[in-house]
């Protein structure tokens, strides 16, 4: 379908379902709870409560499953944020120009009722079981761990480096290509494993391979749920884009060449060009009519490389 519209995502998604569109998978970095006012009636992440937050983003994935296909996959990276004076903070998250954590609209807000200042409030695992409740299958939290996290000036705790990417399905079956996304397999891993003896040199037979007790060497191995993957700054994008090294796995192993992927949140256009250079198509949505120059500029540049 290879299209982006602007506007409210849930009422951008309601209408999709109504004209029968279907995507095979959702990789998205929605807005985090308290961290910008993008100056929009109805955005999301200026909810007064981390309650009121959670009820708004069950809505949009709501809508999200509504025109996910049965065997349909979402990958949703989020980040925390703590309780602060002036309202909420996103750790190792740069502000964006022009907004102030807590002070939105002009107006100071205090914490939330029942979480004290420098809380942390446990955003990405309130979602999760939100989700989860709401009839997601909540199959796996991947850590995104960030070698070149953003500095912070904190000396009552680590500096944040990670964030997480939640893998939820619409059925109990769906489609994974766990092979499209293997690593290379460490040469050590088998003999760590046996006292120092690969699988076929094991003098327990239960350790034979199938064919007898003839060593296999194994070139790849199923990818590991902690991504090491920097940060990379795009210019002229927002501050909050996601690396395009985040989402290939999710694309390759959550989609065939030539599925349609979604994203509700589509920002500065990361999910658009990673799924063309891929193979694959994109439908997505945005609040913000200031991102169009953006993601019009990154889809150009790989119809470019493809051509």
């Amino acid at each position: 379908m290879n299209l982006i519209e602007f506007g409210d995502c849930r009422e951008t998604m309601r209408r999709w379902a109504d004209q029968g569109v279907k995507a095979q998978m959702c990789v998205t970095s929605p807005p985090y709870f308290g961290l910008r006012d993008y100056g929009h009636d109805g955005q999301i992440g200026l909810e007064n409560t981390p309650e009121e937050y959670i009820a708004a983003m069950v809505d949009v994935f709501r809508c999200v499953r509504d025109v996910l296909a049965d065997d349909g996959t979402v990958w949703l990276n989020i980040g925390d944020s703590y309780a602060a004076a002036g309202g909420a903070q996103v750790q190792g998250t740069k502000q964006a120009k022009g907004s102030q954590a807590g002070a939105w609209n002009g107006e100071t807000r205090k914490p939330p009722q029942g979480i004290k200042p420098k809380d942390l409030i446990g955003i990405p695992w309130m979602l999760a079981f939100a989700l989860r409740a709401d009839g997601w299958y909540l199959r796996q939290d991947i850590i995104w761990h960030k070698p070149n996290p953003m500095p912070e000036s904190v000396r009552d705790r680590c500096t944040k480096a990670h964030e997480y990417v939640f893998l939820l399905s619409k059925s109990e079956r769906y489609f994974f290509d766990h092979e499209a996304i293997k690593e290379p397999a460490k040469g050590s891993s088998e003999g760590k494993r046996f006292g120092g003896k690969k699988y076929g040199d094991s003098d327990d037979p239960k350790h034979a391979t199938k064919s007898g007790n003839v060593s296999k060497e194994y070139d790849k191995a199923n990818k590991r749920s902690v991504w090491q993957v920097a940060t990379r700054p795009y210019k002229g994008a927002h501050f909050a884009t996601f690396p395009p090294a985040l989402i290939e796995p999710c694309i390759l192993a959550g989609s065939r060449q030539g599925d349609i992927v979604l994203d509700p949140f589509m920002g500065s256009g990361t999910t658009a060009q990673v799924a063309l250079q891929y193979g694959r198509q994109y439908i997505g949505c945005e609040l913000n009519d200031d991102y169009r120059h953006l993601q019009e500029e990154r889809i150009d540049s790989i119809g470019r490389l493809l051509c």
